[in-house]
């Protein structure tokens, strides 16, 4: 029986690896000059004698059942989320097995923060930070420097933003990572957002459209002229959508490019550019070279202000497939923060394509969620709960999920394809729709996000704001 959980202090989890925990199955518990404390299931003399000679200090065992060290390791160590068997090639070097250590437990970003009189380094996993190291304020500037020297910053220049990149390299592996540093009260905060090359993954099946969904959004990508836009907030996987589009469309016979920041993926038949402000290769500017490249697809990164949604516009008018992704909370809100970004009613209506909103949901373990009868505070009070929600599925824990509750994500979707009707109704600024979105059956993300609780695959807190 588990007596209670145990979280391991981050001064104490980082005195050893994740390897190292899980091979001697031991849970650090204290530390002080002459000794580091143990949980184990193993008390034996043999085992102290061993960890004295990798950890370098002297080790005392605390007995603990097999059962409670099984449960603290998963709740506290995460493991490499793919089978490993060559090592890498790298030395002990603190920065280098990090950024590595991230990459192979599914880390999408790593934060380097440094505070009054702490620094500390957080991972971002399936879409949670969460912190994994603290550094002393000596060490914090060292790593800092090393970090900025290999992604070619200026190392001099801590008043200013900067951002750059770095490319990793092992034996088994290759991955780029995006670096920004930021000035802060108390020194510099760095975010590196690890890149995947590999985009062979990548496939609209897999990424959580249903059979309707998906069948409307081929539809629309079929057309040789127009615009898809792609919505939502940071982080809710609209590049891979787009990217999965992009397979779709790369054959022999098409020519297209890309103008991005950052390129996340490298995809084979694909030009693509990277952005780069500071000498003017900026989204505008770009596009505006596009058009005399003779493309037949356009990807644009983000539409972010009124001149490229104006030159993507501008490139659909004259017969190009142009995909990109805007900040917007629904499918049809697209349509009127185009029109604040001063786009004429009549352009939007007779270029664009379809308007896609989406989010990322954390799955429930399937190992250990339960049901619980729902409550009416389980919702937000405007809620009106469907006759047929009876029972939620909520998140436990188990060493399968790190006892989190949750594994893995999905993205959920809105898609709103442009019909002679909504042409209509964007000319004439109609913008209430909801009556012909209840007629055609357009499944919203609240209607999405209520169906994954009526199937159990998810919880009422992940789609909570979707609710209100």
């Amino acid at each position: 029986m588990i007596k209670e959980d145990f979280t391991i202090p981050v001064e104490l989890s980082q005195l050893i690896s994740s390897e190292q925990a899980y091979q001697y199955k031991i849970i650090p518990v204290h530390n002080d000059d002459t000794h580091i404390t143990f949980k184990s299931d193993n008390t034996s003399k043999t085992l102290e004698q061993e960890l004295y000679i990798v950890l370098g200090k002297l080790v005392k065992l605390i007995p603990e059942s097999s059962e409670n060290i099984k449960h603290y390791l998963a709740s506290n160590f995460r493991i490499k989320t793919h089978s490993q068997t060559e090592a890498f090639n790298y030395s002990s070097d603190f920065l280098e097995q990090l950024l590595t250590t991230a990459k192979d437990i599914g880390s999408s970003d790593i934060h380097f923060e440094t505070y009054e009189n702490t620094c500390r380094v957080r991972f971002r996993l399936d879409g949670k930070l969460k912190t994994y190291f603290i550094i002393s304020k000596d060490d914090y500037p060292v790593i800092i420097n090393k970090l900025k020297i290999k992604a070619g910053l200026d190392i001099s220049e801590k008043r200013l933003p900067q951002d750059g990149r770095i490319t990793i390299k092992t034996t088994s592996d290759e991955f780029d990572i995006r670096v920004s540093s930021l000035p802060i009260l108390h020194g510099e905060k760095i975010v590196l957002r690890i890149l995947s090359k590999d985009a062979d993954h990548i496939q609209l099946t897999d990424l959580g459209f249903s059979k309707k969904e998906l069948s409307t959004y081929k539809e629309t990508i079929k057309k040789p002229n127009g615009i898809i836009l792609i919505s939502g907030p940071t982080g809710s996987g609209k590049t891979t959508t787009l990217y999965a589009t992009l397979k779709l469309l790369n054959d022999e016979q098409a020519n297209i490019l890309t103008i991005e920041d950052p390129i996340e993926y490298t995809l084979e038949g694909v030009n693509q550019v990277q952005l780069k402000e500071n000498i003017g290769l900026d989204f505008t500017s770009t596009l505006r070279t596009f058009l005399r490249q003779d493309p037949d697809v356009i990807m644009v990164g983000e539409i972010r202000d009124a001149k490229t949604a104006n030159m993507a516009i501008r490139a659909a008018l004259t017969g190009h497939l142009v995909l990109s992704t805007i900040h917007t909370n629904s499918a049809w809100a697209t349509i009127t923060r185009l029109i604040d970004m001063d786009i004429p009613s009549f352009l939007i209506a007779s270029t664009l394509n379809v308007s896609v909103a989406q989010r990322l949901v954390r799955k429930l373990c399937p190992e250990c969620k339960t049901e619980a009868p729902i409550l009416k505070t389980d919702f937000p009070s405007s809620f009106n709960i469907p006759k047929d929600l009876q029972n939620k599925s909520i998140a436990v824990g188990c060493s399968a999920c790190y006892y989190t509750g949750y594994s893995g994500r999905k993205a959920i979707y809105e898609i709103i394809p442009i019909t002679k009707e909504l042409v209509s109704h964007i000319k004439n600024n109609n913008l209430e729709i909801d009556d012909y979105i209840k007629e055609k059956g357009i499944v919203t993300l609240k209607a999405n996000a209520i169906n994954l609780i009526k199937s159990g695959v998810t919880s009422i807190e992940e789609v909570y704001a979707l609710l209100i």
